[in-house]
């Protein structure tokens, strides 16, 4: 399991101690990536050497950011040192059924890092609630339009919640075998990472990694 991890700091109190201990963390789990605000992704530039890769977030945590800011965003992360980035859709244009405008916010992000792991935040849990499963099936389409790799249940941020079962479920029937679906928000014990995993996910967003693993059989 520690190897479909992005083992994360998000808070906005991190300091770049942190990240310097929350990359040794993750080299003694063996997890697969840290995610950090990208301010702070020069902190966490030893982890490569030791396998871990960087992953930052844009956009975030609301999503509001015009587009051109979230592309120009991005691109400074990934000149910075990180190799996937997850940005975060305007849930309201989302909930307001113009997924032409999700589409090409997702596409001009896609655009400024074209080699890099694009990850979209869909906050599947506002979207359920407020939207229904049609408009959660439809945020996954545009991303998978707009040449997304994944798909991501969740900030951990939005009142709304994190990841479910059935977000992941739906999210993994949409996007089938061609995109990735990442599970974040919420998960703190072994039985839920495995849940998500059980339905679909393949990677996971963990803060509280340590306990999750530790949980398992």
């Amino acid at each position: 399991m520690a190897a479909l991890v992005d083992h994360t700091l998000l808070k906005p109190e991190a300091t770049e101690a942190d990240v310097t201990a929350l990359v040794a963390e993750a080299v003694d789990l063996g997890v697969f990536a840290v995610c950090v605000s990208p301010s702070l992704v020069p902190a966490a530039t030893p982890a490569p050497r030791f396998g871990v890769a960087i992953a930052t977030v844009v956009g975030f945590p609301s999503g509001k950011h015009v587009s051109a800011i979230k592309a120009q965003e991005a691109a400074v992360a990934v000149a910075a040192g990180a190799v996937e980035v997850d940005m975060v859709i305007d849930v309201g244009t989302a909930l307001s059924g113009f997924f032409d405008d999700v589409r090409a916010d997702i596409a001009a992000v896609r655009a400024a890092i074209p080699d890099s792991v694009l990850k979209v935040i869909v906050e599947s849990a506002a979207l359920l609630s407020l939207g229904g499963e049609q408009t959660l099936i439809d945020a996954c389409r545009a991303a998978k339009d707009a040449g997304a790799d994944f798909v991501k249940t969740s900030t951990g941020f939005h009142p709304a919640g994190g990841a479910s079962v059935r977000a992941v479920e739906l999210m993994a029937a949409t996007v089938g075998d061609g995109l990735g679906v990442k599970a974040s928000g919420g998960i703190r014990t072994a039985a839920d990472a495995t849940a998500m995993l059980d339905a679909g996910a393949t990677r996971l967003g963990l803060s509280g990694t340590r306990a999750v693993l530790d949980g398992l059989d």
